[in-house]
């Protein structure tokens, strides 16, 4: 068993993970700010107010404002996700309204033209409002499969989310080197060797050197290489 009090676990993020997420952020503002403007044939009177236009209404501000808000929380806490991606869920509800317009178009057309067709795009956005859902709840799963966990014992983590982890126990660790600015060598009782890159990573020095204090404080195995 791990002692709760010596252990600390890091989630790990991609020094590129802020670029990413206002691009991701910004590619759904155009039909954000298209649906907050349905509302204009409501005010000038040109169209009555109805259940549609008022969720679209709802899902447009709420992308907007949600999207100031994980600009800000990106600025002001890089290191740190939440357990829903509000976000994501918002341009979930952009994506199912974008296709349901396009079926409501073709419907129509159909109607007055008697031809009847399977149109692809909508179901497209229909699945892609699926996917989003899906990330709204899993982003957070996601961004924890990257992490840094340094106890008792040794230490675990993994530098990617699709690669797969690496654990060390104190026993089978001869020492831990410094390479470069921010990568370690793990010598291995048994003569192998294991690079760890800590180079992708937001703060990776940081991590690598806090990895090299932990293992030069252990005094089974475990310490900086000179």
């Amino acid at each position: 068993m791990h002692d709760p009090a010596s252990a600390k676990f890091s989630v790990l993020y991609h020094k590129r993970r802020a670029r990413v997420e206002r691009a991701k952020g910004l590619s759904h503002l155009v039909p954000a700010f298209v649906l907050i403007g349905g509302v204009l044939g409501v005010l000038v009177g040109e169209e009555p107010f109805t259940l549609l236009v008022g969720v679209e209404l709802l899902v447009g501000v709420a992308y907007v404002g949600l999207l100031v808000r994980e600009q800000v929380h990106l600025k002001r806490h890089p290191a740190h996700h939440e357990r829903v991606a509000w976000l994501e869920l918002a341009a979930a509800g952009i994506l199912a309204l974008e296709g349901y317009h396009i079926w409501h178009r073709h419907h129509e057309k159909a109607l007055l033209t008697g031809r009847h067709q399977v149109h692809v795009l909508p179901w497209l956005y229909a699945l892609l409002a699926v996917w989003y859902t899906a990330m709204a709840f899993g982003m957070a799963r996601m961004y924890e499969r990257r992490h840094l966990h340094l106890h008792a014992e040794g230490f675990s983590g993994r530098l990617h989310p699709f690669k797969r982890r690496f654990a060390f126990t104190w026993n089978e660790v001869v020492r831990v080197e410094p390479v470069g600015e921010a990568d370690v060598c793990v010598h291995h009782a048994d003569g192998r060797q294991q690079h760890l890159s800590f180079a992708a990573l937001q703060d990776g020095p940081a991590h690598r050197n806090r990895l090299l204090e932990h293992a030069a404080q252990q005094g089974q195995g475990g310490h900086l290489g000179r």
